[in-house]
């Protein structure tokens, strides 16, 4: 059975839960990090200090980004990974464009969400909340020409992004209409192992 390491709280534990749903993959999930802390153990397998990690049989593998290539990739006739280099690497573009989003979306997330409210640096946030909002004109356009970030038919270049979605349209704060985007959010939390894993309450 696959086994997950990292706690759910944690945006790219989501990523690699939800592609085990997708792929109805029998898997436990064991809490590490943040208040869960690291054992020995753990560091052993992940020295970075970092979650996810995950061990499929003897196979031992971190990286969220990795594992959603490898999972894909080791069931194909679920299609989530395209066949074709070019669609593959269309696909995969989101998923490196991805961390670029989540550093804009930090200060934000973490200010709003883990800092009680006399902690909280307003200006950081007002920061964030731009840099977002300008780097989510760029999936609105993409979203015209495709319905997914993976082209016409959902796939994991649609999995970092939607992680991140999630927190983007549930953050207090002003945003711009993008209705597209907007879409492409509903129909996410229309897939059971998204609406199950991945839009939950933050923490």
């Amino acid at each position: 059975m696959l086994r997950i390491w990292g706690r759910l709280n944690s945006h790219n534990v989501k990523k690699v839960v939800w592609l085990a749903e997708e792929l109805a993959l029998p898997y436990e999930r064991i809490d590490v990090g943040g208040a869960f802390g690291m054992d020995a153990a753990y560091l052993a397998k992940n020295p970075n200090r970092l979650i996810p990690t995950i061990e499929d049989g003897d196979f031992v593998l971190w990286e969220s980004n990795a594992i959603l290539r490898y999972l894909a990739d080791s069931h194909p006739d679920a299609g989530l990974w395209p066949g074709s280099p070019r669609e593959r690497a269309l696909a995969d573009r989101w998923m490196d464009w991805q961390f670029l989003y989540g550093e804009a979306q930090k200060d934000a997330f973490l200010n709003l969400v883990r800092k009680a409210p006399e902690e909280r640096d307003t200006a950081a946030v007002e920061r964030s909340k731009a840099a977002c909002a300008k780097m989510l004109t760029v999936l609105e356009d993409a979203l015209a020409r495709e319905p997914w970030l993976s082209g016409t038919r959902f796939g994991i270049g649609d999995i970092p992004m939607g992680v991140y979605i999630h927190t983007w349209f549930t953050l207090p704060i002003e945003r711009p209409d993008m209705p597209r985007l907007a879409d492409w959010y509903r129909r996410l939390r229309e897939r059971p192992g998204y609406a199950g894993r991945v839009a939950i309450p933050l923490s």
